[in-house]
């Protein structure tokens, strides 16, 4: 990263932030594929859950392959990225 590329923090809940330029995308997590990778994230020790027991609403696929869980919608993610831009 150079001086001139500030790190772009994203809040997901509950005083938890990821770097923006790190996320690949994010999902619902409604789907039966996006439970299995959840499941099988959680087995392979990649799995983040921010959600702090609340209900799942998004999962960030980061490009180390870990998963975060939020429980805020993809929705509100994006739209918090797109007013930090």
């Amino acid at each position: 990263m150079n001086k001139q590329q500030e790190l772009q923090l994203l809040a997901i809940g509950f005083g938890n932030y990821v770097a923006v330029d790190k996320i690949v995308t994010i999902l619902s997590p409604d789907s039966a594929p996006i439970k299995r990778l959840i499941s099988d994230s959680r087995e392979k020790g990649l799995l983040v859950d921010a959600s702090f027991g609340r209900s799942t609403k998004s999962v960030l696929l980061m490009e180390s392959d870990h998963l975060i869980l939020s429980s805020l919608t993809p929705e509100e993610l994006s739209a918090r990225i797109l007013a930090n831009e």
